[in-house]
């Protein structure tokens, strides 16, 4: 049996230079005394184009590190409750995103009401559509990310637009693309290639690649703009491509290339928008057979490659292209810590380590030496 699930998202608006325009219009989205999450980078963008319009915040709260620690969360929700907020504004990447559906169901736990959600994101990963969220845990032993499904929290209101990402930094930016490959890809787990999650990953999958794989080395982004090598345009296909590749994220189930992202971010503090660049091409050949030909969706003209080496290949290419780490080892990971990232793998995601087959443990190991 097939299915598709929604998620009770209001509205998506799109374009160059809305972003004071909408935010004049939250409250016809039911953001109203909305609190802004934000972080400090991006404080003077909020104070441009976010405040002018939005005349009934009641402030703004900055500190939000990444990963999103349940004490920050705990803080945030402080904040909310502090001052009267109704509603929130999560200008950022996934980590702020993150932040604000966990304080808004922790909201709920507390009230009894969820906090409306209006999505500025200024990544490329996608979380802004999602109901999904990750908080790390400190307080015991050891730091650990878990997941959360709470389709009450989906942001009422995307708002998508260049003038968002033309300052993301270039790495931070570059490698929250792979993350959006990845969830197009990994969302092929449970879905067939008729289902409506695959026919809009695969687009979204070429709308990434066409823009990265001619993104000029080391400049950033305004650079490349002013030198003529992208162009404004292309940062909305990239975020036109996140969209479309986490387009009905209720309906899949991620995988193993998002699982050892979870513990390598979570627990060993990794960046996260990283992982996926080290992760998602190794995975994709060593879990081919779970995905049988799923893959060929995302693989026209690949010659006489399987779909999987040409999908991978075409990713690391990419990764290889923006100069992103494609290595442990580039992030300084000690190699002595990889059994204890199998361990963890193996005790709290066994379905997704077992898409590796038979002899799932072994290859486990094997797969993430091979990442280092």
């Amino acid at each position: 049996m097939n299915q598709l699930k929604c998620l009770p998202q209001d509205g998506i608006i799109w374009g160059h230079d809305i972003l004071r325009t909408v935010a004049a219009s939250l409250g016809d989205y039911g953001i109203s005394r909305p609190i802004i999450f934000t972080v400090e980078f991006l404080e003077a963008l909020s104070r441009e184009y976010i405040h002018p319009g939005v005349r009934d915040a009641v402030g703004v709260f900055t500190d939000l590190p990444p990963h999103v620690p349940d004490f920050a969360v705990r803080n945030g929700l402080g904040a909310c409750i502090d001052r009267g907020a109704d509603s929130i504004i999560a200008l950022g990447g996934g980590s702020v995103l993150d932040a604000a559906k966990a304080a808004s169901y922790l909201h709920f736990q507390q009230t009894g009401r969820h906090l409306p959600i209006a999505a500025f994101p200024t990544t490329l990963s996608g979380s802004e559509f999602s109901h999904y969220f990750g908080v790390t845990e400190t307080d015991g032993p050891q730091k650990f990310k878990r997941s959360y499904a709470v389709r009450e929290t989906v942001p009422r209101l995307v708002v998508i637009d260049p003038r968002l990402v033309v300052d993301t930094p270039r790495a931070l930016l570059l490698s929250s693309a792979i993350k959006g490959i990845d969830h197009a890809v990994e969302g092929m787990r449970k879905v067939e290639t008729d289902h409506p999650h695959a026919i809009l990953a695969a687009r979204g999958v070429e709308r990434f690649l066409n823009v990265l794989e001619k993104w000029p080395q080391k400049l950033d982004t305004r650079q490349a703009i002013e030198r003529g090598w992208v162009c404004a345009d292309d940062l909305l296909q990239l975020q036109l491509g996140a969209w479309q590749c986490y387009f009905f994220p209720a309906s899949v189930i991620y995988g193993l290339s998002h699982r050892i992202g979870h513990i390598l971010g979570g627990t060993f503090g990794l960046p996260h928008s990283m992982t996926s660049c080290i992760t998602l091409a190794p995975v994709i050949h060593a879990c081919a057979g779970a995905y049988g030909d799923k893959f060929e969706i995302f693989a026209a003209g690949r010659g006489n490659k399987t779909a999987a080496a040409y999908l991978a290949d075409r990713i690391a290419a990419v990764v290889a292209s923006l100069e992103l780490p494609s290595r442990l080892s580039a992030l300084d990971f000690d190699k002595a810590k990889l059994p204890e990232v199998a361990a963890l793998l193996r005790e709290n995601y066994p379905s997704e380590v077992a898409d590796l087959g038979k002899n799932a443990g072994e290859r486990l190991g094997t797969l993430l030496e091979s990442m280092w």
